[in-house]
């Protein structure tokens, strides 16, 4: 199977478009080397992907056919512990360092988030 079809399938990106962008661009690595969106993917494999500040560390368990449930991704593969560690203490950091909003945004801050959070997307 395909390293982009695989991403797709386990739910890492939205699209495979996204997925050979983030390979292309050397966010993801298998078995420590940097490599092309084609590269056929087997059970065994670890793949590095980082995405923003989140980093994942995975060993490939399985192949999907078809893009399924989430409850179906999460068997295609397993997470190393130290990666697992790594991004919930950065999840809580991110969550004590926000400040609790005061009020509801109206209508011109709530465009303004969707903007911001659609560009952060892509």
């Amino acid at each position: 199977m395909r390293l982009d079809k695989w991403l797709w399938a386990a739910r890492f990106y939205r699209n495979r478009a996204l997925a050979v962008e983030a390979i292309n661009g050397g966010h993801v690595h298998v078995n420590g080397q940097r490599v092309k969106p084609s590269k056929p993917i087997r059970p065994g494999d670890e793949i590095a992907i980082t995405r923003g500040s989140y980093r994942w560390q995975v060993t490939v368990d399985g192949l999907a056919v078809r893009r399924g449930s989430a409850s179906e991704a999460c068997t295609l593969y397993t997470e190393q512990a130290d990666s697992l560690r790594q991004r919930e203490m950065l999840q809580a950091e991110s969550r004590l360092s926000a400040p609790a909003p005061t009020r509801r945004p109206d209508k011109r801050q709530r465009r303004k988030i969707i903007r911001f959070v659609n560009l952060r997307d892509q």
